[in-house]
C-alpha cells in the first residue's frame, strides 16, 4: 500500500470522525474520496447517492452484477438503481464487504440481547437529515474494511461479520463519477468482532479530480 502522506499530496480538505459517529459531504464528479482506517480494524458504513437527486441512490444488486463478485475492491464501480455509476474503487487496501447491511439499536437488540445500544443506522439518520432524508433513504450498504465470509453453499459464519481485516493506515479511494453525496458511518459496534469491541477514528480526505 502507498503510504497516504506521498500518494496525493495535501488534501483539499481532511477531517478526523470520532469513534462511532457520522460524517457526510458532497463529492464533486472528478474529486477522489479517501478513507483512512487510523488504527486499524475499524469497520466504516457507506452511502452514496446522485448530489442533484437524491432519489437516485447506490444500488446492491446493480453493484454486485456488474462486479461479478460480493466482494468489492480497486476497480470496481458503485452503481445507482438507474444503473449509473456513482463511485470507482481506484485504490483499496483488499476487498470489502457488501451483504452484512448497517448495524441498529433494533438488529442489536435481535442479534446479541442488549437493549439502547445505537448503531449505524442511526448514525445514517443524523448525516442525512440535513438534506431532507430519512429512514425509507437507507438502503443496503457497503461495510468497509469489514469481512463476511460465506461458505460453498451460502452458510454464514456463526458471528457472521469476522474482524475488520484493515491496520493502521490502510485506506481505501473512491473517485466520483457524478456530483455525489457521500454517507459514512465510523461504526460503533461493540457487539461483533468488527471493530474489536473498541471503535476508533478514521479519516476522511477530499482530492482534486485526478
Amino acid at each position: 500500500m502507498v503510504s497516504p502522506s506521498n500518494h496525493r499530496g495535501a488534501p483539499a480538505n481532511d477531517e478526523t470522525v470520532a469513534p462511532g459517529r457520522p460524517w457526510s459531504g458532497v463529492i464533486e464528479h472528478g474529486q477522489i474520496l479517501r478513507i483512512t482506517d487510523l488504527q486499524g480494524h475499524q469497520g466504516v458504513d457507506f452511502l452514496c447517492y446522485n448530489a442533484h437527486d437524491h432519489n437516485e441512490r447506490y444500488h446492491a444488486p446493480n453493484t454486485l452484477k456488474a462486479s461479478h463478485s460480493l466482494r468489492l475492491t480497486t476497480g470496481h464501480t458503485l452503481y445507482s438503481d438507474r444503473a449509473r455509476p456513482l463511485f470507482t474503487v481506484i485504490d483499496s487496501c483488499g476487498w470489502h464487504d457488501t451483504i452484512g447491511g448497517c448495524c441498529s439499536a433494533p438488529s442489536n437488540k435481535m442479534l446479541y440481547g442488549v437493549d439502547d445500544c445505537p448503531g449505524c443506522r442511526e448514525n445514517f439518520l443524523e448525516a442525512l437529515e440535513p438534506y431532507g432524508l430519512g429512514w425509507r433513504d437507507i438502503v443496503p450498504n457497503i461495510n468497509f474494511f469489514c469481512r463476511i465470509l460465506v461458505g460453498p453453499n451460502g452458510q454464514l459464519t456463526e458471528q457472521v461479520f469476522e474482524p475488520a481485516a484493515s491496520v493502521a493506515g490502510d485506506y481505501v479511494e473512491l473517485r466520483a463519477e457524478t456530483d455525489a453525496l457521500a454517507v459514512i458511518s465510523n461504526c460503533p459496534q461493540i457487539n461483533n468482532p468488527c471493530n474489536d469491541g473498541t471503535p476508533t477514528p478514521i479519516q476522511v480526505s477530499l482530492y482534486g479530480a485526478a
